[in-house]
């Protein structure tokens, strides 16, 4: 009899789903970080199309309602301060630059899946990740006249 055949095996390592204790300690994995919020940014985006649609609307209609979308970001609209639109913008600034990036992301993973390790989705991650909330910041501060 051999040696392998009479040492006791390894006990494989055993996942369990996350349960709503461990969720806010469970370090998320970039990929899956950036993934998910590929997720979060379309949806974003899905559901602020009739504010995105009316933003362009107004925007371009005519100079008097280009003026009163300035306006909207200043004085606000219908009891809205226009501090708050501002953030929404925000919101809808980084979700177009984080879907953008993370689905180019995507497409580059689809089409050289061959080339594709582990360590590559999680520095093409980082990547998205930090040049996202970067440009975030930096239009950001364009947006709220800090430049």
């Amino acid at each position: 009899m051999s040696e392998s055949a009479t040492t006791p095996l390894k006990p494989r390592p055993q996942f369990y789903n996350i349960d709503s204790a461990s969720l806010i300690s469970y370090r998320w994995p970039l990929a899956s970080l950036a993934s998910g919020m590929h997720r979060v940014s379309g949806a974003i985006m899905f559901f602020l199309m009739p504010f995105i649609i009316w933003m362009f609307d107004t925007s371009i209609t005519s100079e008097i309602s280009f003026d009163k979308f300035k306006s909207l970001f200043n004085a606000g609209l219908w009891g809205v301060p226009g501090w708050m639109f501002k953030w929404v913008v925000l919101g809808l600034i980084w979700a177009s630059l984080h879907h953008f990036m993370a689905g180019i992301r995507h497409l580059w993973m689809d089409t050289h899946h061959h080339q594709i390790t582990k360590d590559f989705g999680r520095q093409t991650a980082a990547v998205v990740l930090v040049l996202t909330f970067g440009l975030t910041l930096i239009l950001g501060a364009k947006l709220f006249g800090l430049y």
